[in-house]
């Protein structure tokens, strides 16, 4: 994978480049989730590249992206998105984050608005970490650093994915995906990635700021961040639009694919309808 280098820290990405026939054609760029990496949105990128250059990062310690001392903090994150973007010169951008990649988009939309033409939050809060669920999130990334994801996959999969999915014939392949993924990166910076989030501070001040159009979406069975995160997300930023993704949980772009993909490439496509590409 390609990557960039940030004070520290090494960023890879992936970037299928502008469709062949059109060239000035906008980017997207993907922030996964918390325990995912760029392949959250493979479903979106395979669809959505013949219209767009598609760009996803991955996190640091997640992916491809080696651990770092520090810096796994929401703000430090929305740094080595803001270099992504302006090292690869494709702003403005759409923006899709999920989970974790919607915390670092909403502070991208507040406090870097010119990068973006629009903004779209997948299963995610502008709150802090729920008080009552720090202490099982810091237990469990301390056990899954010390012995890994065996003893801790019972707890994690139900935050990670809904019942629907869980119960479907497509979901064992995935899950078992998603785990092989995870399991590959060093445990130290997966730990560090986890305590990021459990920290973060919450944004639902500064997200009224926010000037491009965005679409918020949730599960509907997302256990780790209910449906009234995103009601909240929503009704904060001037003009966004909320809907509800049936029959997925927090992971919404692997669970409900075709759902995501329509919702999102409808949204885009509204927005480039009345921004043209080179219209800045």
């Amino acid at each position: 994978m390609p990557t960039i280098q940030v004070s520290e820290a090494t960023i890879a990405y992936t970037d299928t480049g502008a469709p062949p026939d059109l060239p000035d054609a906008p980017t997207v760029v993907f922030g996964h989730g918390l325990l995912f990496s760029g392949w959250l949105f493979h479903h979106q990128v395979a669809a959505l590249r013949d219209r767009y250059r598609c760009v996803t990062v991955d996190w640091r310690g997640q992916g491809d992206s080696p651990p770092t001392r520090d810096g796994y903090d929401m703000d430090t994150l929305t740094a080595d998105a803001v270099a992504l973007i302006e090292r690869l010169g494709v702003a403005p951008v759409h923006y899709v984050g999920l989970s974790m990649g919607g915390f670092i988009g909403q502070r991208i939309g507040a406090r870097h608005g010119d990068l973006l033409r629009s903004l779209t939050l997948l299963d995610t809060s502008a709150d802090a970490e729920d008080p009552a669920k720090v202490g099982r999130y810091r237990l469990l990334a301390s056990v899954y650093w010390l012995v890994g994801l065996r003893p801790v996959f019972g707890q994690m999969a139900p935050l990670m994915f809904g019942p629907t999915f869980r119960a479907s014939a497509e979901s064992r392949a995935v899950i078992d995906e998603w785990a092989r993924r995870l399991k590959r990166c060093p445990r130290s910076g997966i730990r560090k990635a986890v305590l990021g989030v459990a920290d973060r501070a919450p944004v639902h001040e500064e997200i009224a700021g926010i000037t491009v159009p965005t679409l918020v979406a949730t599960g509907a069975e997302d256990a780790a961040l209910p449906p009234d995160h995103a009601e909240r997300v929503a009704a904060r930023i001037p003009g966004a639009r909320l809907e509800t993704i049936p029959d997925a949980g927090h992971s919404s772009a692997i669970e409900q694919p075709t759902a995501v993909t329509s919702l999102l490439g409808d949204f885009l496509a509204s927005v480039d309808a009345t921004r043209p590409p080179g219209t800045g």
